[in-house]
């Protein structure tokens, strides 16, 4: 299916309907609590303790560069921000994975009229799948997460890490939400990032869309449930031959 890349942004508003029909609801449930209580501590520790980090993390400055303390704020700020949501959202997923796939594979079966074969799995393979898949999203996560978080304290290369950042964090919104479906495809950790790349500017643009709504207040307690949905709806219309 040939698309605009921009159709990226419209597959979480199709996720958010999607996850009110009645034969999807049900497996929403306890990923939205899940998250709910998750961003609930998230925006606790936010008010508690970002000024905290912010003092912790900015680089003291002589009085001559005095100029540059309000930008450096700023990009700090983005990158504790992505940084915070991004684990946040691991640990959300890593503790949804079993029940995430479960819905993929309902939301599958909603629009194909035919459920993927993992759907016949045992609770204890798919939790055993499931938390395999966010270990490796964990690893390759770090692997690139500490190169440009050290880059972030090398002036000037600091500058242009909050780019990169949002670059990244984008990307990797797009691997967690297309891991369910493409997993239930059985695809392997290569191979769904593979396929993604086969329509990068679709997949970061999901991705991006993904993680700024997730910094909404309030709107982001639906964001997983919907995000699930919608990378399933993407697996559907752009990727029906995944990259094995």
């Amino acid at each position: 299916m040939i698309s605009n890349p921009l159709s990226g942004a419209g597959y979480l508003i199709k996720g958010l309907q999607l996850i009110n029909k009645p034969g999807i609801r049900p497996f929403v449930i306890i990923p939205l609590l899940i998250n709910s209580l998750l961003f609930a501590g998230l925006f606790w520790f936010l008010g508690s303790e970002f000024s905290n980090l912010m003092d912790s993390w900015l680089p003291a400055l002589p009085d001559w560069l005095s100029w540059l303390n309000g930008l450096l704020w700023l990009l700090f700020a983005i990158v504790i921000l992505i940084v915070l949501f991004f684990s946040f959202t691991i640990l959300a997923n890593l503790v949804g994975a079993p029940f995430n796939s479960y819905l993929s594979a309902a939301v599958e079966k909603q629009l194909s009229g035919q459920a993927p074969a993992a759907d016949d799995d045992s609770f204890m393979q798919v939790l055993k799948k499931s938390l395999s898949g966010e270990f490796k999203k964990i690893l390759y996560f770090a692997l690139w997460a500490i190169p440009l978080f050290i880059l972030s304290f090398i002036p000037p290369l600091s500058l242009i890490t909050p780019l990169l950042w949002l670059l990244f964090g984008a990307w990797m919104m797009s691997i967690e939400y297309a891991d369910y479906p493409l997993g239930n495809q059985g695809l392997t950790f290569p191979e769904i990032r593979r396929t993604l790349k086969q329509k990068p500017f679709l997949s970061l643009i999901f991705g991006g869309t993904v993680m700024l709504a997730s910094m909404i207040p309030v709107f982001n307690f639906l964001i997983m449930p919907a995000a699930v949905a919608g990378a399933t709806a993407m697996r559907v219309e752009q990727f029906p031959k995944p990259a094995h």
